[in-house]
């Protein structure tokens, strides 16, 4: 049995610029003529070169770049599969960290406020909504949580293409503020088990290998969320009759509300020409499924870390990402994509306003 893409799971609809790589020669040039070692700088020429192709693309400027009022957006929602105990937390705790979030205690106010970041919270599919308005937060909540999806469907497919629009519609809603780089996150108990098993009917890949502890779950915890996975697996092997499924029918099984807004949002920042900060294994599912729909939006992305989570390093792996850093962090909420802001703004610094041999009048 197989559904119809619908055309926002399509490229098309998408229309994402294709980079102009004809431009990397002289970006190289004009970072080999700073004044330093070639390639001293490392990752961070990696970093300037990727955000003067996206950038020089519409300014028609290879030689400058700036990073413009980053924004880390937090996608919340809550998920069927979490009432089975495969987490630390139950379901609550989800509302009660959005309310912390709006309250500015959590890691990533901390880190945002360091670093100077604005912060969006989307209730994407919470099952209780916060009804008090707050400037922080946009509501656009699909359903009170995903269906548990080891004995049926996560979403239907008319959800799945609610969340690709809803993305859409948040991420434009910042762009249209003047940033020029989204960092996504997200919140919602029971999302490393969605991730885990996306990542399975994406790849192919068996729930051994793509599940882990999440934010620190029990062995006896563990071992009942890889069954619960595989439960899911043979539900959809049953279905489709395939290993691998196609984006929209991924979200559908076994995905979460944020998790599909996220792919959304993401397809929309590439859209717009501007670039995607991808935090760690939730986010860098969406991430995988965007690539799935257009895989021009990677030109777009830049992956902030490697967490502690194995399966997040096999996906980085199946996404040929190199991450910015590696500091053993399994925490979401958007807290690495926080953290790797500063590389983006020194990487833009030192490409835009490092002397050059000439200009510095040194000789080597």
């Amino acid at each position: 049995m197989h559904t119809p893409q619908h055309p926002v799971f399509t490229s098309e609809y998408w229309n994402i610029p294709q980079l102009d790589h004809a431009q990397l020669p002289d970006i190289q040039h004009h970072i080999d003529t700073k004044t330093k070692p070639i390639g001293a700088l490392g990752q961070l020429e990696s970093i300037a070169k990727k955000l003067s192709l996206t950038q020089g693309y519409h300014s028609g400027n290879y030689q400058y770049i700036e990073i413009n009022h980053p924004t880390i957006m937090i996608f919340a929602a809550d998920h069927g599969i979490a009432q089975n105990g495969v987490s630390i937390a139950s379901s609550e705790v989800t509302r009660q960290m959005v309310a912390n979030f709006l309250a500015g205690g959590a890691a990533i106010n901390c880190f945002c406020y360091t670093l100077d970041i604005q912060i969006k919270i989307i209730d994407a599919g919470m099952l209780q909504p916060i009804e008090t308005p707050h400037p922080m937060l946009i509501n656009q909540s699909i359903a009170s949580g995903t269906a548990d999806f080891s004995i049926k469907p996560a979403m239907t497919h008319v959800q799945a293409e609610q969340c690709l629009f809803m993305g859409q519609q948040a991420a434009v809603q910042q762009l249209q503020t003047g940033t020029n780089v989204l960092g996504f996150g997200e919140m919602g108990i029971g999302n490393t088990s969605a991730a885990s098993a996306l990542l399975s009917v994406l790849t192919g890949l068996p729930a051994q290998q793509t599940t882990g502890i999440g934010t620190g779950i029990t062995s006896e915890q563990l071992n009942k969320k890889i069954h619960l996975i595989d439960l899911a697996l043979q539900r959809v092997q049953q279905r489709y009759a395939s290993d691998t499924l196609d984006p929209q029918s991924a979200l559908v099984e076994v995905g979460g509300f944020e998790i599909g807004q996220i792919v959304g949002a993401m397809l929309a920042t590439a859209s717009a020409g501007k670039n995607i900060l991808v935090d760690g294994f939730i986010v860098s599912i969406a991430a995988l499924i965007a690539t799935r729909i257009a895989p021009q939006v990677q030109q777009f992305m830049l992956f902030a870390h490697c967490s502690a989570e194995n399966a997040h390093q096999l996906l980085l792996k199946e996404l040929n990402a190199t991450p910015l850093l590696d500091l053993g962090l399994r925490l979401g909420e958007g807290t690495g994509a926080a953290l790797a802001v500063p590389l983006l703004k020194v990487a833009a610094n030192f490409y835009t306003n490092m002397a050059t041999f000439d200009s510095a009048q040194v000789t080597v």
